[in-house]
């Protein structure tokens, strides 16, 4: 063993199984992924680099190149071009709470950003009148951002509000639900509809992921407790980086 291995310390341990039916660059990615998932390692920390890991665990630099990729290939870690390998974070939202990206990343510990692209009116779409029960030529403000943990894109986020629910576009910062809150018109309840989709190359870019890559596309209708529909929001979140979560029970 180098000097260099001898003087690295991992936060876990790894002992090959011979008898094993799984390659060892298998065995080595889960057990990298049970050390990311038990907090060894936090979002947007660099993990060892392959000969790091390969000197220190005296296994060759194309089985731990391996065990990489297959972590890549799950989500749990990215590429920086020119940077190295880090920790992606990951957002487990719940579907039976109503809350916003911020909160949900502040209560996971993530510190949430934005990037806008677009703060200001426009005239509502047909889908949009009907979503916001709004009449034809009604001006609506448009947020469209890119939202982001600890500095990582997550998701692409168009907002559509009729003009009366938010007069000033430019006043949102970080959290539209913060704002509306302060106002006395954040929603109360929500529906919301998931499916699968292709990134086209556009959203692609904006995501930062392969064209043609399964995203989550999302849509939800926010509510007052009156009834009115106040927000008509459509996220476009990478698939590798968000998990929604549902407790169901049996009736009966």
């Amino acid at each position: 063993m180098t000097a260099t291995a001898a003087s690295t310390k991992l936060p876990f341990q790894f002992k090959p199984d011979a008898q094993a039916a799984s390659p060892l660059y298998m065995q080595l990615a889960h057990k990298l992924a049970q050390a990311i998932r038990d907090g060894h390692y936090h979002a947007d920390e660099a993990l060892p680099s392959e000969r790091v890991l390969s000197e220190a665990l005296d296994l060759s630099r194309v089985t731990a190149r391996k065990a990489i990729d297959r972590l890549v290939e799950q989500g749990l870690i990215i590429r920086k071009r020119g940077s190295g390998n880090y920790i992606a974070p990951k957002l487990e939202q719940p579907l039976s709470r109503l809350t916003s990206f911020s909160e949900e990343l502040h209560q996971r510990g993530f510190k949430p950003g934005s990037k806008w692209l677009t703060r200001g009116f426009s005239l509502a779409a047909p889908d949009e009148q009907l979503s916001l029960g709004l009449t034809t030529g009604a001006r609506v403000a448009r947020l469209e951002r890119l939202r982001l943990a600890d500095a990582v894109v997550m998701a692409y986020e168009v907002s559509v509000l009729p003009e009366a629910v938010l007069p000033d576009p430019q006043a949102v910062d970080s959290s539209l639900y913060a704002h509306l809150a302060k106002q006395g018109g954040a929603p109360v309840r929500a529906l919301q509809h998931i499916r699968a989709i292709n990134a086209e190359p556009k959203l692609a870019s904006l995501l930062e992921v392969p064209v043609g890559q399964a995203v989550l596309f999302i849509t939800r209708v926010g509510f007052l407790e009156s009834g009115q529909a106040v927000e008509l929001t459509h996220s476009y979140c990478r698939s590798d980086y968000y998990d929604f979560v549902a407790e169901m029970r049996r009736e009966g």
